[in-house]
């Protein structure tokens, strides 16, 4: 279980889908899936690392940041 614990000190940011897929390259797509997202307009708390940022690179113009204090 200590791996729990430390995931507890990772920074946390909220995403949010704001602007719909469609007609997107199908990367785009794959993307937004990975991240989590179910449906427009969704917001999900995750853990802020390398690899979600990498993501939300790809699609930033398909979501919103907001930094957790």
């Amino acid at each position: 279980m200590p791996r729990k614990k430390a995931e507890s000190k990772l920074k946390m940011i909220t995403v949010i889908w704001k602007h719909s897929a469609i007609g997107r390259p199908k990367v785009q797509k794959d993307t937004i899936g990975a991240i989590g997202f179910k449906w427009l307009n969704q917001s999900l708390v995750k853990a802020d690392t390398p690899a979600l940022r990498g993501m939300i690179k790809k699609v930033e113009h398909l979501v919103e940041v907001k930094e957790e204090a």
